[in-house]
């Protein structure tokens, strides 16, 4: 019987053993995935802020600018991607609304953007837009994949059209976990006119004609979670102005929009708990179990053995009459 249970427990020790590995290098990277239908909603604001006044076509100090992130994820579109190019991908339709003080639309720039479930790579796919324009995306945007590592990632700039470094800047506690600090400078740079403006009858077109350009720069702050990739907090230090406004404004450069951006407080909350969670599933995958069958399987092969030995010897001392 010590014999038989010796067997049964060196087969469990084995199984245990090829459980560990399997678990992180074949079942992680196939569960753990972002939701093909996942939505969000992320509030920002800039306290205080400057803001160009189309009404009197001058900058002024304002109290409050908001900013709503929306992202909501095309759960058809997703399997439309996947059958042409054969990935597991993730469509996300993401919108960027800017409201003044008094609630009034100030901008708005919708995103299609089209990536791996897993390795949060972009996925060249038709419909990949930022503000209605084709785009070929290069880098990651809005999420850094699982299990971050401490080094640079190449980063998309949705204003620019363009993919730069974003720099690991450190080890962080933020909302009692521990982030990675990352932070990107976007020197000045020449961007699209929104297609959206706030005054009717103002489009990119009327602009161009007035010889009017837009000029940006962002320093753009993230603290992300390394477990799920997940930024906890972000942060910018944005400006924006229209360059060539002599005739129109009376002076060479105006300030369209400044303003340092942080995410509200109750998004800031909402994120950490839904990070939370998730990354007990990630840790559970590549961390908790495993290590626990590995030494499950340490244990079962010591007990196996010791039952074993004990066998052995029992034999050797049952002599014949």
């Amino acid at each position: 019987m010590r014999r038989r249970a010796a067997l049964v427990l060196l087969s469990l020790a084995v199984f245990c053993a090829a459980m560990a590995p399997a678990l992180r290098w074949y079942a992680f990277p196939r569960l753990a995935r972002i939701p093909p239908n996942q939505y969000q909603v992320t509030v920002l604001e800039a306290k205080p802020a400057t803001l160009l006044d189309y009404t009197t076509l001058k900058a002024r100090k304002v109290d409050k600018i908001t900013i709503v992130q929306t992202l909501k994820g095309d759960a058809e579109a997703a399997k439309r991607v996947e059958r042409a190019t054969g990935r597991d991908v993730v469509v996300w339709d993401s919108l960027s609304y800017v409201a003044g003080p008094d609630g009034a639309m100030v901008s708005k720039i919708p995103e299609r953007y089209v990536f791996d479930a897993h390795t949060q790579e972009p996925v060249h796919a038709a419909g990949e837009t930022v503000d209605g324009d084709p785009v070929r995306r290069e880098g990651i945007e809005f999420k850094w994949p699982f299990l971050t590592e401490k080094r640079d990632y190449q980063y998309f700039d949705a204003q620019t059209r363009t993919a730069a470094p974003i720099h690991y800047r450190g080890t962080r506690v933020f909302g009692g976990l521990e982030v990675y600090y990352f932070e990107q400078t976007v020197p000045w740079t020449e961007v699209p006119m929104p297609k959206a403006m706030p005054v009717k009858g103002i489009t990119p077109e009327v602009l161009a004609q007035t010889g009017l350009t837009r000029w940006y720069t962002t320093r753009r702050m993230f603290w992300v979670d390394p477990v799920t990739g997940a930024p906890v907090n972000g942060e910018e230090i944005h400006r924006e102005e229209l360059r060539g406004a002599r005739a129109l404004f009376g002076q060479d450069t105006v300030t369209v929009f400044a303003g340092h951006v942080k995410m509200r407080e109750d998004s800031v909350t909402e994120v950490v708990d839904l990070v939370r969670a998730d990354r007990l599933k990630v840790l559970l995958l590549v961390s908790y179990l495993p290590w626990s069958l590995a030494g499950l399987a340490l244990l079962l092969l010591a007990l196996a053995l010791r039952l074993e030995a004990r066998s052995r010897t029992r034999r050797r001392g049952v002599t014949p009459d």
